[in-house]
């Protein structure tokens, strides 16, 4: 039952996955490929991106850089109903003035240097996925704007007055707990 809420948290030694609502497991040879590993953890973590995969669900996978978590992201964004890109962002990559811009896009004369408009990387992940790497690391500030986005499920380019309305799946990774 897809709104039966589960909240369950998965650990083994490498990463951690934390799924909102799920429910049913389906079985993927895609999976097989994509997350490789026979053991007993890498079968749990193959089987978790299984059921949060078919619900729209936020998704936040923990563990240490180089553990895997952007392969899980695009497992589960290649396992939904989704059918727009699979766009990723490295949080700690981009300087936090300029994460915001990069993230909900801005209109021209929004600040200097803004010459012309530009989407954000939450409309150009429309009906698709979000991958927001390393969001532990992300101003909370910047965090508090995209729990809003969430939440109306509507964007705001900095420099606009207008709403724009956006569908996506957010899938985070961090490294910190």
């Amino acid at each position: 039952d897809p709104g039966k809420s589960c909240n369950s948290v998965m650990k083994t030694p490498r990463i951690s996955l934390v799924f909102l609502y799920c429910s049913k497991k389906f079985l993927s040879k895609f999976l097989e490929n994509l997350i490789v590993g026979s053991s007993q953890r890498m079968q749990e973590v193959r089987q978790h991106i299984q059921l949060a995969a078919p619900y729209p669900v936020s998704v936040l996978a923990i563990g240490p850089t180089g553990s895997g978590k952007e392969l899980i992201a695009k497992g589960i964004h290649k396992l939904s109903s989704r059918n727009g890109k699979f766009v990723a962002v490295n949080s700690a990559a981009i300087p936090a003035e300029l994460l915001e811009a990069e993230l909900f896009g801005y209109e021209k004369g929004a600040f200097t240097g803004a010459e012309k408009s530009r989407k954000g990387k939450v409309e150009e992940a429309a009906d698709g996925t979000l991958f927001l790497d390393e969001i532990g690391d992300m101003p909370f500030s910047l965090q508090a704007k995209l729990l809003r986005v969430l939440e109306t499920k509507t964007v705001q380019k900095i420099g606009s007055e207008k709403s724009i309305p956006v569908d996506f799946r957010l899938v985070c990774a961090t490294h910190t707990d």
